[in-house]
């Protein structure tokens, strides 16, 4: 139940949000195709009428202001016009990944109370086990299926019936900018997902920082090959929707010379990308694939990138500027490295991002000088609200600021920064092995192993030990063809690394566990 009437709508329609990249899209190109997705492709006219249907048919089902929509459903047209949708209904869209289990999915659904679910036909089973455990679920649209075609799911709504609604423009506002626009779900320390909640203010500067650091234009022709339930995923359409360009929107990087193929096609301009997306292209040899000149920019977040990965990089956007980034979902982003000092500084996260802070502090908050790790703190109109019903995981990260009154965000990352205030990524706070009396943070073991010639990927964890305390496992996979041994790989750590930072143990896999964006989880080794 909302604590808060609605306002006269009058008086919101100068307020600020996140659906206005949308609404002016479509009022300046409404001819442009905005979308590109499963060989549909959509205009802004086309895609901003039915976020205004959908819109209607969510106030008909009882959404109003500050309810929770959840969206379960692959990347596609269904996915972008459902996220608008409830935005334009008042409403907070959450949008899970598809590959979510039905007892996650039942988590998810109550811890926010969902009003609405939209789905997938393909996934009803998943929904129709995970909904029944949903007491505060309304209602479900099911995209792909009629209403014969769904069964088990409560109250289902066929995709197509949700946009018989009239198309008279978009419901009134009642939101401010203060209000949320979006809770994106991660990783809880207790096991559990937090959901962080952001504003339509924090989303709006997070977009205008970015896109204006990346000079987007109308022009630009962006590929959102991650998903739509992963920040990073979700702000390339905000951002690219923002300016006015074309999403070309696919499912994964499963098939990655399919994609390639696609890029050259769509003549991509912006290739936002991950490092196990770049070591896959560093792994590709095929010549017929290479150069697509009309790729101007490249992002990279999650870690600094290799040389090997640039290397690749530049073999197949010869053109392009490289952006390594950083950041956290509880801000969006807090760093770039300018692509001028890729070369000069090729280990660094970069820079704050335009209209960002950033420090390091000690373990009693003080703040420390160059080349000393401490962890990061933010301050900035991206730090999030919240955690969602969190108050003491909230507490713990939201702290008071230099200023009285204000609140900043610290990380929980270590960091260091050098002369020149570059910012170097060291470790998760929780991340640290204590071996031998010493700290070791496994990211520079990485790199390390990462480096050596035939090495692809590379995970370091600590491990029980009696007389260390812990020692290093490394878990190892090699490039098609390597001959490598693990007794080759501890020697080559032997000749770059300090004795304790040595792994005691190496294990080689053929592959690592991965999340579904492609992030190597760790929780899948010990």
């Amino acid at each position: 139940m909302n604590a808060l009437a609605p306002l006269p709508a009058t008086h919101h329609r100068a307020t600020p949000q996140l659906h206005d990249f949308i609404e002016t899209a479509a009022i300046r190109h409404p001819d442009k195709v905005a979308l590109v997705a499963k060989g549909n492709r959509t205009t802004y006219a086309e895609l901003d009428q039915q976020a205004n249907r959908v819109a209607h048919t969510l106030e008909r089902l009882g959404v109003t202001r500050g309810d929770r929509v959840l969206v379960f459903a692959d990347n596609s047209v269904e996915t972008v016009v459902s996220f608008w949708a409830a935005l334009k209904a008042n409403a907070v869209p959450i949008i899970i990944n598809p590959l979510t289990k039905q007892e996650k999915l039942a988590y998810l659904l109550n811890d926010c109370r969902a009003k609405v679910l939209v789905t997938e036909a393909h996934l009803a089973t998943v929904v129709a086990s995970a909904s029944a455990k949903a007491a505060h679920l309304g209602h479900t649209i099911v995209a792909g299926a009629t209403h014969a075609e769904v069964t088990g799911v409560r109250n289902a709504i066929p995709w197509s019936a949700a946009l018989d609604a009239p198309a008279n423009g978009a419901p009134p506002r009642h939101n401010l900018d203060i209000d949320l626009a979006a809770i994106i779900y991660t990783s809880g320390s207790t096991g559990d997902p937090k959901g962080v909640m952001l504003t339509h203010r924090n989303m709006l500067a997070a977009s205008s920082s970015i896109t204006t650091l990346l000079g987007m234009t109308a022009d630009d022709v962006v590929l959102g090959v991650l998903p739509l339930a992963f920040n990073y995923g979700l702000y390339q359409m905000i951002m690219t929707f923002a300016v006015g360009g074309r999403l070309i929107l696919e499912r994964s990087f499963a098939y990655p010379a399919q994609i390639l193929s696609v890029m050259a096609d769509e003549r991509v301009t912006g290739f936002p990308g991950v490092p196990t997306m770049f070591a896959v292209l560093a792994g590709m040899t095929d010549q017929s694939l290479l150069d697509l000149p009309s790729v101007r920019y490249v992002t990279n977040t999650a870690a600094a990138l290799l040389e090997k990965h640039v290397a690749a990089l530049r073999r197949f956007f010869p053109a392009a500027r490289i952006y390594s980034m950083y950041g956290l979902t509880e801000c969006k982003r807090c760093t770039y490295l300018p692509p001028d000092d890729l070369a000069r500084k090729p280990s660094s996260v970069g820079i704050a991002i335009p209209n960002t802070e950033l420090w390091l502090v000690d373990e009693a908050g003080n703040k420390v000088g160059p080349n000393v790790v401490g962890q990061l703190v933010i301050r900035g109109a991206t730090v999030m609200r919240g955690y969602w019903e969190k108050p003491e995981e909230t507490a713990r990260v939201l702290r008071p600021g230099p200023l009285p009154g204000e609140q900043v965000l610290y990380t929980g990352d270590l960091c260091r920064l050098d002369d020149e205030g570059y910012l170097y990524f060291v470790s998760r706070m929780d991340d640290i092995i204590k071996t031998r009396a010493e700290k070791v943070a496994p990211k520079e073991v990485e790199s390390t192993l990462m480096n050596i010639a035939g090495v692809r990927e590379a995970a370091v964890i600590g491990v029980p030990d009696d007389i260390l305390g812990q020692a290093i496992k490394a878990f190892v996979v090699l490039e098609s063809g390597s001959t490598l041994t693990a007794k080759d790989i501890v020697r080559e750590c032997q000749k770059r690394l300090e004795s304790f930072m040595v792994p005691k143990h190496v294990e080689l896999l053929s592959e690592l566990p991965k999340t579904t964006t492609g992030k190597i989880t760790k929780a899948g080794l010990r």
